[in-house]
């Protein structure tokens, strides 16, 4: 019997604000919940945002106040899901970590939100997200199960280029296989995020673990992308699924353009997750503000509020929100929109490259004889990619090719990772 399952490629983007995508994730994951889908991937930093064309104000010798406040705005856009700054590993998974004196759970609450998607719509999420971590952010993924919650939590190790000024490096620990079983078919998955998958060592990490599923999360799209997804199908005997986002130029969130100031909703009212209604608030730059958030499980979710987002009085509203209220916000006018095309003329002549795309996109799904079975998708916005997978096509590729096997010499050819157990994780 066929041992089939149907996977999603989400080529969605990042919107005005963490809470807005978050929102967008669980609409996402719920129509692809309505087709059938059983696992979903969301491209790089979905969660928090890749911050394409931010120069962060930063030269060789000197960076820029401006640059700084930028980053504070990014800073305040990634997600705490309450782990370490050199990765807790099983103890932060399994919630052996100590509290916050008071709280239930560690963080901000995205863990929870995210473990909430997942169990109501039965999906398996994977996602990527920018990670606040003490005072670093890690560009990682997160792998959510719907029964069991998050299974592991993957933190690049190796930022490409500008990235290295705002991501920190992931330990390699993290490249553990995570295993889990769908109707009746067992998987072994891993994540290898954007220029990851340019790393030979790196792969051969992953394939010594004995991955039949891989996730590539990337920001890259460019035109040789796809021919990289089918070399790690056909060389790893794996289902290869990549998710990319679709972006033009005018819808990059405000603060890329140093435009906070423009969220501003009404009279200096902001609308989160959930769509409780926040009081207009006036910067106050000796301590980091934030908002909380209460989901119907009665999850918080703390939101941090960054500089010029509002104006006004510092009081904060706190509500449990009405189901019909968080059913609603999808199609609200209180959302703001500063991610939408220029409202006027005069804007576009200000900045005639506003349409163009900034990233094009380019997922795609690729089977393990690296066969292209959909995408790649390039210049279509906020599309998903799901095709159906027979996962026994992994073992039917083992007869002539096991590159950490029988095809690898693994008598004469040797590879170790510190940190990091290369045999494959028990099923």
């Amino acid at each position: 019997m066929p041992q089939t399952l149907k996977l999603a490629s989400a080529q969605s983007r990042t919107l005005s604000t963490t809470a807005e995508t978050l929102q967008a994730l669980e609409r996402t994951t719920r129509k692809a919940a309505s087709q059938g889908v059983d696992i979903i991937l969301f491209p790089e930093a979905y969660l928090g945002g890749y911050p394409r064309t931010c120069t962060f104000g930063n030269a060789v010798g000197g960076r820029t106040p401006e640059g700084r406040d930028q980053f504070l705005n990014y800073f305040h856009a990634a997600v705490d899901l309450g782990d370490t700054p050199a990765g807790a590993g099983e103890d932060w998974i399994e919630r052996r970590l100590e509290l916050p004196r008071g709280k239930k759970y560690r963080g901000d609450g995205t863990r929870e939100e995210l473990e909430r998607i997942a169990r109501e719509t039965g999906v398996f999420v994977v996602t990527g997200l920018v990670e606040r971590c003490a005072g670093t952010l890690y560009c990682g993924a997160v792998y959510v199960c719907p029964r069991l919650g998050v299974l592991g939590k993957r933190r690049k190790v190796m930022p490409t280029g500008s990235e290295r000024m705002i991501w920190g490096q992931g330990s390699p620990a993290t490249l553990r296989a995570v295993t889990t079983e769908i109707k009746s078919v067992k998987l072994c998955m891993a994540t290898a995020i954007c220029w990851e998958n340019y790393m030979p060592l790196l792969r051969q990490a992953l394939y010594s673990q004995n991955v039949n599923l891989w996730f590539a999360p990337t920001a890259d799209a460019r035109d040789t992308w796809a021919g990289l997804m089918r070399t790690i199908g056909v060389e790893g005997r794996c289902v290869v699924v990549s998710a990319n986002q679709c972006v033009k130029r005018n819808q990059l969130p405000a603060w890329i353009a140093g435009e906070a100031s423009k969220e501003v909703v009404g009279s200096a009212k902001q609308i989160n997750t959930v769509g409780t209604v926040i009081a207009g608030q006036s910067h106050n730059r000796t301590r980091r503000r934030s908002t909380i958030t209460k989901t119907e499980d009665n999850h918080e979710i703390c939101w941090p509020i960054p500089e010029g987002k509002v104006n006004g009085d510092s009081s904060a509203v706190e509500d449990e929100p009405s189901t019909a209220l968080r059913a609603s916000l999808a199609g609200s006018n209180l959302i703001p929109k500063t991610n939408s095309a220029p409202s006027s003329k005069a804007q576009v002549e200000e900045n005639p490259n506003a349409d163009e795309f900034v990233s094009r996109g380019g997922s795609c799904i690729i089977s393990p004889f690296g066969e292209v079975l959909s995408g790649p998708l390039w210049e279509a916005e906020d599309e998903m990619l799901i095709t159906e997978i027979d996962f026994e096509d992994c073992e039917r590729g083992r007869l002539d090719m096991d590159v950490a096997g029988s095809y690898g010499r693994l008598d004469s050819f040797h590879l170790s990772v510190d940190g990091l157990d290369l045999n494959p994780p028990p099923q």
